[in-house]
């Protein structure tokens, strides 16, 4: 994937939320998708990694939730019609992250409708106004979504690695660690933050590793206390 190992981070023109602003920020679910990554580079989803790293994750959402510098209210559980539009957002957000990474963050692949924003630095992208249907959605300003996936390399994965750097300089790849959070206006559907990074750090099996990631999906949060973390070596708590 393009840019994958770099980190980005953008912010809506003009937009500014400063801490104890009176705003409130509703936490959406977390997207949580944990596996392995097969010889052939399929992902492989594993119910009993994803369950634990879900628990891992939630928790340490709530130990950062007080250094976000707003008030933040958790979505309420939601089921039938309320449950399904939750998911379809949660799904449109990972989607339209996933082309901010490819279609404006990396020079190469800049879409031609993108490519005046890019020359003018201006970050425009939207979920769309549909957002307000969310539910808890008429009770808060802003949404904060979350997206976070681990395929963790296979044996035969990482040996096809290895055979690969003998070989005639082709690249593989083991393991998939990316994390997307963006925080989005409830009125209109605009991304008003975001901070993608497709190889993120920590184990999200462990409750450690959560925190290290939870840390990393909202460093640098608008109005919080939330510090970017020194920059680690290629690899290092993967």
């Amino acid at each position: 994937m393009p840019a994958a190992a770099q980190e980005r981070t953008a912010v809506k023109n003009g937009f500014d939320l400063a801490a104890a602003s009176g705003k409130t920020i509703l936490v959406m679910r977390p997207t949580v998708r944990v596996g392995a990554q097969s010889t052939g580079g399929m992902f492989e989803p594993n119910g009993d990694w994803t369950d634990q790293s879900r628990k891992n994750i939630d928790a340490a959402l709530s130990k950062i939730q007080t250094k976000l510098g707003n008030k933040v209210v958790v979505a309420p559980e939601a089921y039938g019609n309320e449950a399904r539009i939750a998911e379809e957002y949660a799904a449109l957000f990972a989607a339209v992250s996933r082309s901010v990474i490819n279609y404006q963050f990396f020079v190469g692949n800049r879409l031609p409708t993108k490519k005046r924003d890019n020359k003018a630095n201006v970050f425009d992208w939207s979920l769309g106004s549909g957002v307000s249907d969310l539910p808890g959605a008429k009770n808060a300003d802003y949404a904060l979504f979350i997206y976070n996936k681990d395929a963790y390399g296979s044996t035969g994965r990482k040996l096809l690695q290895a055979v690969a750097l003998l070989g005639p300089g082709i690249g593989i790849k083991s393991g998939e660690h990316a994390g997307y959070a963006g925080l989005v206006d409830l009125k209109t559907g605009d991304i008003l933050w975001l901070n993608a990074d497709g190889a993120m750090g920590g184990d999200v099996r462990t409750a450690e590793g959560a925190d290290k990631r939870v840390n990393q999906l909202l460093e640098e949060f608008p109005g919080s206390s939330i510090a970017k973390e020194p920059t680690a070596v290629a690899g290092a708590g993967k």
